[in-house]
């Protein structure tokens, strides 16, 4: 599933704690890791540095891709290295697409407030821009990364978008020999009646029924499968913490624009908040 795997370096705790990881899984599937540093040449960036911004930058990048180079180096795993100029998330998306990546893992701050839901994250454009699956992992003290999974947390809703993940997740837990666990939460509604509730939990579990059979048949043989009341990403974080979940499998729609910057979607509040890495994928990503 993966021979080369992106990872974007900054020299920053997030994107060390990302390629720490993502030397963990190419060790494991032999794969090449190529480093990436982009010297962020946009009009914000060379009014803050108010100096020679390509200089300055490309050599900072030169330390930051020298000292990861040798991270990997001392883990045994094979690297290419490349610095280049442009929009962090373009030039990550962009080389993705032409250098035959098949993964992205890259660090997020997990930052909240104001500033992320009108500006996003690096991470979240490349989330939503990527044509093929980016894991992401925080660096914060509550964030545990281990490799292999043991436990592999796929939320549905049963929309395309989720049944990509289902797919993904399956393949993830039958290369580590993990446990899927199914999740489906259903949100309060403000006015609801008895029969509204009746009919949607009988929908719900349909749907884990329906995907537990997708799991099942490509190869997975132990699945969990759960429903859940409440904020769909306070309680798929919520359960990965109580279960002893690895890995957060989700599906995201790759929209772009205003909407998505100001309101967010239900992976990307997820990827600021999870206490494990979270590997997404959607419609665009080849299965």
């Amino acid at each position: 599933m993966y021979d080369r795997i992106l990872v974007p370096v900054d020299g920053s705790d997030p994107a060390t704690a990302a390629l720490d990881h993502a030397l963990e899984i190419a060790d494991d599937w032999d794969a090449t890791v190529s480093l990436l540093y982009v010297a962020d040449t946009n009009e914000s960036s060379q009014t803050r540095l108010g100096i020679e911004v390509v200089d300055v930058l490309e050599q900072e990048g030169e330390e930051v891709v020298s000292n990861a180079r040798e991270r990997a180096t001392e883990r045994g795993v094979s690297v290419t290295t490349e610095i280049v100029q442009g929009i962090p998330h373009e030039a990550i998306v962009q080389y993705a697409a032409t250098h035959d990546a098949d993964l992205v893992v890259m660090g997020t701050h997990g930052r909240s407030g104001l500033e992320r839901y009108v500006l996003g994250s690096v991470a979240e454009r490349v989330v939503n821009g990527a044509t093929i699956p980016v894991l992401t992992v925080r660096a914060a003290d509550d964030v545990t990364a281990s490799y292999p999974y043991t436990a592999v947390l796929v939320p549905t809703d049963g929309s395309d978008h989720a049944m990509a993940a289902l797919q993904r997740g399956a393949d993830v837990a039958n290369r580590n020999n993990a446990t899927v666990h199914l999740l489906s939460v259903l949100e309060e509604p403000i006015l609801g009646l008895g029969n509204e509730r009746s009919d949607r939990d009988e929908r719900v579990r349909g749907l884990l029924e329906e995907a537990t059979s997708t799991v099942q048949d490509a190869g997975v043989d132990d699945v969990v499968t759960a429903v859940e009341s409440g904020s769909v990403p306070r309680e798929i974080t919520s359960y990965a913490d109580s279960e002893g979940i690895d890995l957060i499998v989700m599906g995201t729609h790759g929209r772009t624009g205003i909407d998505q910057h100001l309101l967010g979607s239900i992976t990307e509040r997820v990827l600021r908040t999870a206490s494990v890495p979270v590997l997404t994928t959607n419609r665009k990503n080849p299965s």
